[in-house]
């Protein structure tokens, strides 16, 4: 995928949050695994082995078709409706990533201490 302007790529939207949104309003657990941003709306979801696993479900709500993800260190997008995963692509507004004090999983205080039995 190169850098050019891309259907369902919105470079210039800034994420939601610095946690999954659904998580945070009490649809769900209110923890989460990893994170995972959509690329057209900004919308910040947990990843397919959360337990609520609300990017999926964002994406297939909305017809967005790509997620990137919002952890540190990690520039990835993955395109729900060819199902392919793209090394790269455009750079998004920041902040690029939660907040790198923020554990994985998080967040800090609400994660159980049986979180792995959890995961998908």
């Amino acid at each position: 995928m190169s850098d050019e302007n891309i259907p369902g790529i919105d470079p210039q939207v800034s994420p939601s949050g610095e946690g999954c949104a659904g998580c945070m309003s009490d649809d769900g657990p209110g923890w989460w695994f990893h994170l995972r941003r959509c690329a057209a709306c900004g919308h910040i979801g947990c990843c397919d082995s959360s337990p609520s696993q609300h990017a999926t479900k964002h994406s297939k709500a909305t017809g967005h078709p790509f997620v990137t993800s919002f952890e540190p260190d990690e520039d990835w997008y993955y395109n729900y409706a060819t199902e392919q995963l793209h090394p790269q692509g455009p750079q998004l507004a920041p902040p690029t990533s939660h907040p790198a004090d923020q554990p994985v999983p998080g967040p800090a205080g609400a994660v159980p201490t049986s979180w792995q039995e959890q995961l998908h």
